[in-house]
C-alpha cells in the first residue's frame, strides 16, 4: 500500500505491529478436518487498473452485480491511501465485447458529500445504489448515501444525496459493511465508533417524506457485547440481524479484546442484543472484520488471524463445530486471514484473505463441504505486482460461477485492481476429491 491508512482505531498498515504469536501446541484434530483439493487451471484476469486518478485508488470492497451484468464498486481515494487525488469514487464495469468498459459515477469531493466509501455499494428496491463513507458528511464522522441514476432525453447520468450525517452519538466511521435493505424498505448497518459508549452501533434508518430517520438498536459498550464492528449486519429468514464485533468481547488476544459474533433479535420494545460467541486465543482465532454468514441454524464466521497457523479461520457454529485454519504471518500484517465475508453456498463457499499466501500479499480459495471434512483448494496467490495486492473485499459471483473481486493495492499503478476469476472444474468433481458428490 501506499503509506498508511488509518480507518479510526483499526489499523490497515501492513508492515505496522509486526509482534510475533506463538501458535498453538496442540490442534483439536477431530474438530479440524481439512483436505487440500489439486490446483485447478482456473483463468486469472485483470480487468481494470487503478490509477489513483478520476477513476479512483484504493478499493477496499467487493463489487455488485445488477441483472445486465455491470459490475458497481467503490474505491476509498485519499482517506485510505497516499497519493490518491481525490476522496474516492463509485464506478462501473460494463461488458464491452470481450473486455470491459469502465466508467466513473461519482467522485466524493471530501466534504458534505462524504470521503472514503470503504464498504459496498448494494442496489436498491428503486435501482438506485446505496452506500456509506468512512468520513465526511455534515460532522466529518461519515455517511450513508444513495446515488440515483438520472435519464433525460438525451444524456445519462448520476447524482448523490446524502442520506444521513453521523454526529458521534448516533454512531461515526461506517467502515467496511455495505448497508442491507429489509422488506419495508428501512436500511441497517453499523458503524465502527461513536454511539455512547464510542465503542460503534448497529443502527436502523427509515424513510420518510422529510428525510430519513436513524434509530440505534444496539449501542456497544465494548465490553462482553464486544465493540467496533467493522462490517455490516445479515438478516436471517426470522428476522434477526446476526454481525460481527471486531474487538470486545471476554478474553484478551495478542493485539488486544479478541472480539465477538452477535445476533439482534426484534421485539415489541425494541431489539434485544445476544454475544452468540465471544472469541478467544484458540484454534479458532480472533478478532472477526467480515460479518458472519447465515444458511437455516448455521452460522459461518471468520477470524482474520490466528488460528492453528496463524492466518485465521473459518468456522461453522449451531449445526456442528468445523473449521479451516489459513496459513499467515504477523511479520506481514497482524491480521492476515480473511477481511471480507465468505460468499456463495455451504457447499460452496469463496473468499480472500488479506496478506497469506505464496507471496504474502493474500490470495482467493474455494471451499467445498464433503463428506469428510471440507475442501479447501487457492484460486490465485497474488504477487503484490500486476495482479494486486492485499485483497479486503468479498468475491462476487456471477450466474456462470466466475468470480469478481477488488485487491486495495497493487496493479499497474500501485492503487489496486479489479480481478476475475473462472473456475475451471464443477462442485461435483472437486466434492469427490474431499470425500463424497453430496452437500453437507
Amino acid at each position: 500500500m501506499h503509506g498508511k491508512a488509518h480507518l479510526h482505531s483499526f489499523e490497515f498498515d501492513v508492515t505496522a505491529r509486526a509482534a510475533r504469536f506463538a501458535l498453538m501446541a496442540i490442534i483439536v484434530v477431530a474438530l479440524l478436518l481439512i483436505f487440500v483439493l489439486r490446483a485447478q487451471a482456473q483463468t486469472f484476469n485483470v480487468i481494470h487498473h487503478f490509477t489513483g486518478g478520476l477513476d479512483g485508488g484504493s478499493p477496499y470492497a467487493g463489487l455488485t452485480m445488477d441483472a445486465a451484468g455491470n459490475l458497481f464498486g467503490t474505491t476509498c481515494g485519499t482517506p485510505c491511501v497516499a497519493g490518491a487525488s481525490n476522496a474516492g469514487t463509485v464506478f462501473r464495469l460494463a461488458r464491452n465485447g470481450s473486455g470491459w468498459l469502465f466508467t466513473t459515477l461519482y467522485v466524493f469531493r471530501g466534504g458534505t458529500d462524504g470521503a472514503g466509501p470503504t464498504g459496498r455499494v448494494i442496489l436498491g428496491p428503486d435501482d438506485s445504489l446505496y452506500g456509506s463513507t468512512l468520513l465526511g458528511g455534515s460532522y466529518g464522522l461519515g455517511t450513508v448515501f444513495r446515488l440515483s441514476h438520472v435519464r433525460p432525453s438525451v444524456f445519462s447520468f448520476w447524482t448523490e444525496s446524502v442520506l444521513y450525517s453521523f454526529q458521534g452519538s448516533d454512531g461515526a466511521y461506517p467502515q467496511l459493511g455495505n448497508v442491507t435493505f429489509d422488506q419495508a424498505g428501512n436500511l441497517y448497518s453499523t458503524t465502527s465508533a461513536g454511539g455512547p459508549y464510542n465503542a460503534g452501533t448497529v443502527f436502523q434508518l427509515e424513510p420518510s417524506p422529510g428525510g430519513w430517520t436513524e434509530t440505534i438498536l444496539h449501542a456497544f459498550t465494548g465490553g462482553s457485547d464486544g465493540g467496533e464492528p467493522l462490517a455490516g449486519v445479515v438478516f436471517d429468514n426470522a428476522g434477526n440481524l446476526y454481525g460481527a464485533a471486531f474487538s470486545g468481547g471476554s478474553y484478551s488476544c495478542a493485539y488486544g479484546p479478541c472480539g465477538t459474533l452477535f445476533k439482534l433479535t426484534p421485539s415489541g420494545s425494541g431489539w434485544t442484543e445476544t454475544t452468540i460467541y465471544s472469541f478467544q486465543p484458540d484454534w479458532l482465532g480472533g478478532n472477526p472484520i467480515g460479518a458472519p454468514l447465515m444458511d437455516q441454524n448455521d452460522v459461518l464466521a471468520t477470524a482474520s488471524w490466528g488460528g492453528a497457523y496463524g492466518g485465521g479461520a473459518a468456522f461453522l457454529l449451531n449445526g456442528g463445530l468445523w473449521a479451516v485454519a489459513f496459513t499467515g504471518s504477523s511479520d506481514y500484517s497482524p491480521y492476515p486471514g480473511p477481511w471480507a465475508s465468505l460468499t456463495g453456498s455451504f457447499s460452496n463457499l469463496y473468499g480472500t484473505t488479506y496478506s497469506d499466501g505464496t507471496y504474502h500479499r493474500g490470495s482467493a480459495f474455494q471451499l467445498v463441504a464433503g463428506c469428510a471434512g471440507w475442501g479447501y483448494t487457492v484460486l490465485h496467490n497474488f504477487t503484490g505486482g500486476q495482479d494486486g495486492a492485499n485483497p479486503i473485499s468479498s468475491l462476487l459471483l456471477d450466474p456462470s460461477g466466475n468470480m469478481f473481486g477488488t485487491t486495495s493495492a497493487g496493479g499497474a499503478y500501485g492503487f489496486g485492481v479489479v480481478f476475475e476469476i473462472t473456475p475451471a472444474q464443477d462442485l461435483e468433481s472437486l466434492q469427490r476429491q474431499s470425500g463424497c458428490s453430496n452437500e453437507r
